[in-house]
């Protein structure tokens, strides 16, 4: 288990990642007004109007035509609007500040909302063809954030970023490292607890979106697999000449 803190890469095509921070400020609202200002009853409610629920997807199931919000469709992406707790919507909004910006950057502010989106679309649509029968709203960030992850392992892997490791230790790591194993434990998730309270197959179906758009969507002149390495300043050696070169009432399903 970690969590990341920061990384040091800077951004070589846009001055401010305004997409990132509008979704992190859109989220946050959205919180607040479906779920620590609102009642439970209401929170409920904006759970079923407007999470993704895969048995009315499916024809499993209808919903009371007074709980609608959104259209059935629409679900594919409200759902990632909403989350269930400040823990739920914390540690969603820290992997998008660590990792947002630098995907922004590598696709443009009009790319990455249109990526972000299928990333979140497509980890619905990982859930309900894996539950389709539930009957419990998925809701959270976690599959669109997902994607963004895979796309800055494909992008930066070697970029060093702060991660907490079992929330206590701070350590400088390639990004590969922290990530490859953050990656590999969703598809291990969701073989050993495919029905559980996490969706993992939200989170998968967002890694595999963002791994297929990434070469697709991100700029002509920003490559793969770079191999810059970004050396936090906490981390430079006193002697540079040592320094080698290059080198997530019903019950909720949480995306």
């Amino acid at each position: 288990m970690f969590v990341p803190i920061y990384d040091v890469n800077a951004l070589k095509h846009i001055r401010l990642q305004y997409v990132t921070l509008a979704l992190i400020a859109l989220n946050t609202i959205v919180w607040l007004a479906t779920g620590f200002l609102a009642t439970e009853d209401f929170a409920a409610e904006a759970s079923l109007g407007l999470g993704f629920i895969p048995a009315l997807i499916h024809d499993y199931a209808v919903l009371d035509a007074d709980l609608k919000i959104a259209p059935e469709g629409a679900t594919y992406i409200t759902y990632a609007f909403l989350h269930g707790s400040f823990m739920h919507l914390a540690s969603n909004m820290l992997f998008l500040w660590v990792f947002g910006d630098n995907v922004e950057d590598a696709m443009g502010h009009v790319r990455f909302i249109l990526f972000y989106l299928l990333c979140a679309a497509a980890g619905a649509w990982l859930h309900g063809m894996v539950l389709p029968q539930s009957d419990g709203p998925l809701i959270g960030a976690s599959g669109a954030i997902s994607g963004v992850v895979a796309s800055y392992f494909f992008l930066h892997p070697r970029v060093r970023v702060w991660v907490l490791i079992l929330w206590r230790f701070p350590l400088p790591l390639p990004a590969f490292i922290p990530l490859i194993f953050w990656i590999g434990q969703q598809f291990y998730m969701l073989l050993v607890d495919a029905d559980g309270s996490v969706s993992w197959a939200a989170h998968v179906g967002g890694i595999i979106a963002g791994i297929v758009l990434t070469p697709l969507l991100k700029r002509r002149e920003t490559p793969l697999l770079d191999r810059q390495i970004v050396k936090p300043a906490g981390v430079e050696l006193a002697n540079d000449e040592k320094t080698p070169p290059g080198d997530d009432t019903p019950r909720w399903g949480r995306g």
